[in-house]
Parts: structure tokens; C-alpha cells; sequence
């Protein structure tokens, strides 16, 4: 790494470190209490709405959830007149980083690349989305500038570099670069530590020590072929099954767990065995790789809207792969709903198109041909928090997330119409969140 390349990061590090210091007070939970009457309540896990209960939040935490709540003294009282409470939604499959096309991304630096992330951020919060899960980005500085209050944005579970072998779903290199094997020359994404690429256990091993040093809350790591990258089919197995259990054990000594890129049979089991407790994408699995997923408590983490369209810069070859994992989405929902598989997490995996955030919420009802409403906004509360939980004491935040109870984190909307009755109306945000609250503190609010 040349001294202009340290240099240049460490400025955006230290603008950023030095803004989040200077606001730091923002961020404390010294704020007045809000009481919140007059909400139908769908807590994140019921299939009916809840009546006839407040709830009071103090210190960004829920701390009531009763009827007849009396209002603190100096506390914040709305009158929610009906409209439905829910969690904040979560992203599971989220990409803060790179929401521009591929040429953009491969021809800027990383200042540009942080500026960029602080418009996505917000977008995502805008949406509804009070927490996600980055699962490729170097989103450490972002996440802090978010935390102390310089960055409007959601809760961010960061899995920094996705980690794949050399040629695997990370290697974003093109036809002028010389083999590895001849020159040290790293594409942009590695050298931004969006990407890493790691071979054998000693560099897994280290790459993923890595990415815990800088505050990844679970790791991520390539097992099949992508269609964001452009020489490796969706059929390839990466990564032999030592290589996986190396980033494995390097999380679990940590206390936290692996997440896993794939979308055929044999690379899901073959990181089942290694270790891995969540699959990302897994279209094209079949019903004996579902089976084992259930037995051995694995997560699978799909996505729909992403493959509604092709990305920004995709060539013919990868938009095909991405038409062969669209095709995929319906036999793997079919065989869920059939099998009663039941960990199944909400997420979109959007990137390379800042345009397409603004449809995020048509993950919702895309997710309606094989669930029903209830069904999909658990996948989006209750259910995507029990993933993230999984990062342990890796977790970034304290309290509960996806639930409304006593003791859980503050991260609310109030919704204009019923979403258990027609989730359609999320699609328009603008119009249908009147609330959003994260962690206690209010970044929208149109209720009168």
C-alpha cells in the first residue's frame, strides 16, 4: 500500500472520527420519555393486531407496555389515533456501500465511495428499515458515524470484506490483470477492504482475524458462484470444506458465526458440515440441502426484488446467472412452505443501482405469492432479529431487536393503514410511514 493510498484513508477515518466526537452527545440516551397511546400493535410476532395498549420509551429502550400508561412528567405524549405500531424492518441482506454501478464504483476512490454510502444510509432508514445486516462493504466508519449521530441511517450489523477464494465470487479482477501468482494486484473492492480475497487456511484464518479486529458482528464469506462477478458460474463449489471451517473457528473464538454466499446443493452442504449457520441466496438448492439446513438450525436469508431486474454494468453473461437465480426463487419458497421451514429472514441485496432503493418495500409484497402478510412481516421483525442475534456478544447494540415488548429496543413505526391487511401500502413509504423511531429518537413523524 503506497503512503498517498494510507494517507487518503486516514483522512476520510479522521474527518469522520473527528465529526463523531464533536457530536457524540447527540447520541446519548439523556433524551425525555415518549408515551405512545392509541397504537394497534403488531408486535413483531402475533398474527393479530394488539389493541388497547400504550407504550413508553425511556432511554431508547421500551420500558412499558400497558394500559393506561400515565405520562412521565416532561415526557413526549403521541397520540398514534389508530394507526398500527410495528419494529422497526430489517434488512438481513443489506449493501451500504457500492449503490452505483459497477464502472462508477471501479473508477472512484474511496472518499467518493463513503459519500455516496451516507445517501444510502439514509435512504434505507427512510424506508423503514431501523436495522440491516451489511453483508459486503467497508461500512466500519460509516456504522460509527451513524452511531454518534453525524450520518442519518439505521443500525448496522457489519460483516466488513466478503472473503472468497482467489477466482470466487470476490475476485472482481478483469482480463488485464496478470495472474495472482505474478503480480500483487489487487482489484479496487479488496483494496477498499469492501472485498478480501483469501486462499488456504492460514490466509482465511487471517483475513477473518481481520475483519473481527476492525468490528465485523459476523463474517461473511463466498461458497458458490455470483452474478455480480463475472467467471464464476452459480454450479462452482468455492472454497474447500477446510477453508470454510478455518473462518469457522475464527468467528466462533470470537463468539459469533459465518454467513455464507451460495445458491447450489453441494456448496450449502458442504458449509453446513464446515460450520456455516446462514445461507444467503440458495435458489437453486434442492429438497435434501433444505432438509439438512433444518435439521442442523442453518438460516437462509433469500432475497426476491434484486433479481426483478439486472443490475446496473452486468454483462450478458452475468445477466443470464441472474435470470438463472430468478428462476430458482419459486421452487425454493414452494419447498419451504411444503417442509414448514421456518428460518427465514427478510432482506434485499440490492447494489450497483441507488435507484432501485427507492423500491425496496416491493420486497414485501413480492414475498406474498408463498407467505401471507403476518408471515412476511415476521420475516422483516421477529425473525430477522433472530439471526442477528447470532453475533452474540458481537452484537453493536444492546436490547432486543424486531419485537415490541417490555425491555426491547425503541425502534419503531407508525404505519397510515394495515400492512396485515394490505402490505401493498409499504411499497409507498412516504405516504404510509407517519413514524419512524430509532432507538428512541425520531426521524420522521407527520402524526398530528
Amino acid at each position: 500500500m503506497s503512503i498517498f493510498r494510507r494517507a487518503a484513508g486516514g483522512a476520510v477515518m479522521s474527518l469522520i472520527a473527528c465529526c463523531s466526537f464533536a457530536t457524540a452527545a447527540l447520541a446519548q440516551d439523556d433524551s425525555p420519555a415518549t408515551l405512545i397511546t392509541g397504537a394497534r400493535i403488531f408486535d413483531g410476532v402475533s398474527d393479530t393486531l394488539i389493541e388497547g395498549q400504550d407504550v413508553l420509551i425511556e432511554d431508547g429502550m421500551i420500558a412499558q407496555v400497558a394500559a393506561g400508561i400515565a405520562a412521565p412528567e416532561g415526557a413526549t405524549v403521541i397520540d398514534a389515533a389508530g394507526r398500527v405500531m410495528t419494529p422497526g424492518f430489517i434488512d438481513s441482506h443489506a449493501h451500504l456501500m457500492l449503490q452505483m454501478s459497477y464502472g462508477e464504483g471501479l473508477n472512484s476512490d474511496e472518499f467518493y465511495h463513503a459519500y455516496m454510502s451516507t445517501r444510502t444510509a439514509r435512504q434505507y432508514l427512510m424506508h423503514g428499515f431501523t436495522t440491516v445486516r451489511d453483508v459486503m462493504g467497508n461500512t466500519y466508519s460509516l456504522k460509527s458515524a451513524i452511531d454518534q449521530g453525524v450520518v442519518v441511517g439505521p443500525n448496522v450489523f457489519p460483516s466488513g470484506p466478503m472473503i472468497s477464494q482467489t477466482s470466487g465470487h470476490s475476485d472482481h479482477r478483469n482480463a488485464s490483470y496478470k495472474p495472482a501468482n505474478l503480480a500483487d494486484e489487487p482489484d479496487l473492492f479488496v483494496k477498499y477492504f469492501h472485498a478480501a480475497i483469501a486462499d488456504g487456511r492460514p490466509e482465511v484464518l487471517q483475513v477473518t482475524r481481520e475483519a473481527l479486529r476492525r468490528g465485523s458482528s459476523q463474517i461473511k464469506i463466498s461458497v458458490g458462484g455470483g452474478t455480480g462477478s463475472e467467471f464464476d458460474p452459480l454450479d462452482v463449489i468455492q472454497y474447500t470444506e477446510d477453508e470454510i471451517r478455518a473462518a469457522v473457528e475464527a468467528a466462533s473464538d470470537w463468539g459469533t458465526y459465518v454467513t455464507a454466499h451460495v445458491y447450489n446443493s453441494d456448496g450449502i452442504q458442504r458449509a453446513i458440515r464446515a460450520g456455516v449457520k446462514s445461507i444467503e441466496h440458495g435458489q437453486l438448492m434442492d429438497r435434501e440441502t433444505m432438509q439438512m439446513m433444518m435439521e442442523n438450525d442453518v438460516w437462509l436469508s433469500p432475497q426476491v426484488i434484486v433479481y426483478t431486474f439486472i443490475p446496473l454494468g452486468y454483462t450478458e453473461d452475468q445477466a443470464a446467472k441472474h435470470r438463472q437465480a430468478y428462476d430458482g426463487i419459486d421452487n425454493m419458497f414452494t419447498m419451504a412452505k411444503e417442509m414448514g421451514f421456518e428460518k427465514i429472514a427478510f432482506g434485499s441485496d440490492i447494489i450497483t443501482d441507488p435507484g432501485m432503493i427507492e423500491r425496496i418495500n416491493e420486497e414485501f409484497v413480492y414475498r406474498t405469492e408463498w407467505f401471507d402478510n403476518a408471515e412476511v412481516l415476521r420475516q422483516a421483525t421477529s425473525k430477522s432479529a433472530e439471526l442477528l442475534s447470532m453475533a452474540g456478544l458481537r452484537a453493536p447494540y444492546k436490547g432486543k431487536f424486531g419485537v415490541i415488548e417490555e425491555g426491547a429496543r425503541a425502534d419503531l413505526l407508525l404505519i397510515n393503514g394495515n400492512p396485515l391487511e394490505d402490505i401493498e401500502i409499504l411499497v409507498d413509504y412516504e405516504t404510509s410511514l407517519a413514524l419512524i423511531m430509532k432507538r428512541g429518537e425520531i426521524f420522521k413523524n407527520t402524526v398530528e
